[in-house]
């Protein structure tokens, strides 16, 4: 109820919005056509808004049973950097468990021996910012398979198999790399190259490895040869990766600690040398492909 000043303070009781007028007696009348037609656009503005509401109710539902029926999207996988090049060294002491490889006069084993030069060839490697991995850590024997696939299930790795030679000059190491003759790297029909020439593709890298590692041990221990020397050692054989055995002279020695001291030496040199091969470390396209 709304008042309306008629200047004697009577008051109108309003239902609707009217407009008025005054007659020629100055009184006031009231267009009832104008409210009626005030009344009807209202009525028409509260159908349009029904209307909206409706609509708007309409495509809410819609989009419920659309994302209901729709599975929410995962989000992406990270993304991991892909790896490139070389990242990994496989550390095999040679033999150990029932087999104590070469033994000396004074009870000296090459199976005791090659753990301890591992240790200290892996500070060297990790110091260097290598990742290492070990064939054995303990007196167990695993098969020339099992060594060589550990180094096989590895993406950007070498592998270095550790000995300690029954003769030879004492004081000297040498490093050794398969053979290029009665390697060549045949794959089967299914382009599978066979696993017992599974090193064939890897030879030229081998050697290059070889080379950059035995450099530096003839620098350091007199009487070592200066490259790399050829040898059929079965370990190196089945080992789908560049891959070397390094091998100190010798078990013969009347005092372990000979052998003891030239470790540090020897566990340098690897790391060393690793370090310089890397930028020649690019994997054959295929199994069948020299590098």
């Amino acid at each position: 109820m709304v008042a309306w000043p008629f200047g004697s303070g009577a008051r109108l009781e309003r239902f609707d919005i009217l407009t008025h007028v005054l007659n020629p007696n100055g009184h006031f009348v009231f267009d009832r056509v104008f409210s009626l037609r005030v009344t009807l656009i209202r009525v028409m503005a509260v159908a349009v808004v029904g209307v909206c509401m409706a609509l708007a109710a309409v495509r809410a539902q819609t989009a419920a049973q659309s994302g209901a029926a729709s599975p929410v999207a995962s989000p992406p996988a990270p993304q991991m950097p892909a790896r490139a090049g070389l990242n990994m060294v496989v550390l095999d002491p040679a033999h150990g468990g029932t087999d104590p490889g070469a033994r000396g006069a004074q009870g000296i084993r090459e199976s005791d021996l090659v753990l301890d030069l591992t240790t200290q060839v892996r500070r060297a490697l990790e110091a260097g910012g290598f990742q290492v991995i070990q064939t054995r850590s303990g007196n167990e024997n695993p098969s020339f398979d099992d060594r060589s696939a550990t180094a096989n299930a590895q993406y950007g790795a070498v592998f270095v198999t550790l000995h300690i030679s029954s003769s030879g000059l004492p004081g000297t190491v040498r490093v050794y790399v398969m053979p290029d003759v009665g390697m060549k790297p045949l794959a089967n029909s299914s382009g599978i190259l066979s696993w017992d020439i599974a090193q064939a593709p890897y030879v030229t890298l081998s050697r290059k490895f070889g080379d950059a590692v035995q450099g530096l041990l003839a620098q350091r221990f007199k009487g070592s040869p200066s490259n790399a020397q050829v040898a059929s050692v079965r370990q190196l054989r089945t080992t789908a990766a560049p891959a070397i055995a390094v091998e100190l002279s010798s078990v013969s020695v009347q005092d372990r600690s000979e052998l003891d001291r030239m470790m540090p030496g020897v566990a340098d040199a690897i790391a060393r040398g690793l370090t310089a091969f890397r930028p020649s470390y690019v994997l054959p396209s295929d199994a069948g492909a020299q590098p």
